[in-house]
């Protein structure tokens, strides 16, 4: 998608800080950090939301969660503990139409709502 902020961040049309990479999954920090590691994953192929993903590429969702794991070790919150969000359309939270997941640690992330 040309217009597409991640889309161009994966194919290096704007620069991050790659702290994960591999042929299908992007890391990179978030540029509004909500916890001391925030740390967004996207699949490099662009699919707009996770329903997307799950129907149509079901082994990027593996790919994504290994890169998790990958990123959780190298930023060494493996042992302490960490969360991941994904965030699916509107109501969902979604804000950047490219499946993206949130990488969140560093400090205790406390309960989740409800």
């Amino acid at each position: 998608m040309d217009d597409c902020l991640f889309c161009k961040i994966a194919a290096g049309d704007i620069p991050v800080e790659r702290v994960y990479e591999d042929d299908d999954v992007l890391a990179f920090p978030d540029i509004q950090p909500i916890a001391p590691v925030h740390i967004l994953i996207i699949p490099k192929r662009h699919y707009a939301t996770t329903m997307d993903l799950s129907e149509k590429a079901p082994e990027l969702c593996a790919s994504l969660m290994k890169a998790s794991t990958e990123v959780a070790r190298k930023k060494k919150i493996d042992r302490s503990g960490f969360r991941l969000i994904l965030n699916t359309n509107a109501h969902g939270g979604q804000e950047i139409f490219h499946v993206h997941m949130h990488l969140l640690g560093g400090e205790p992330i406390g309960k989740m709502r409800g």
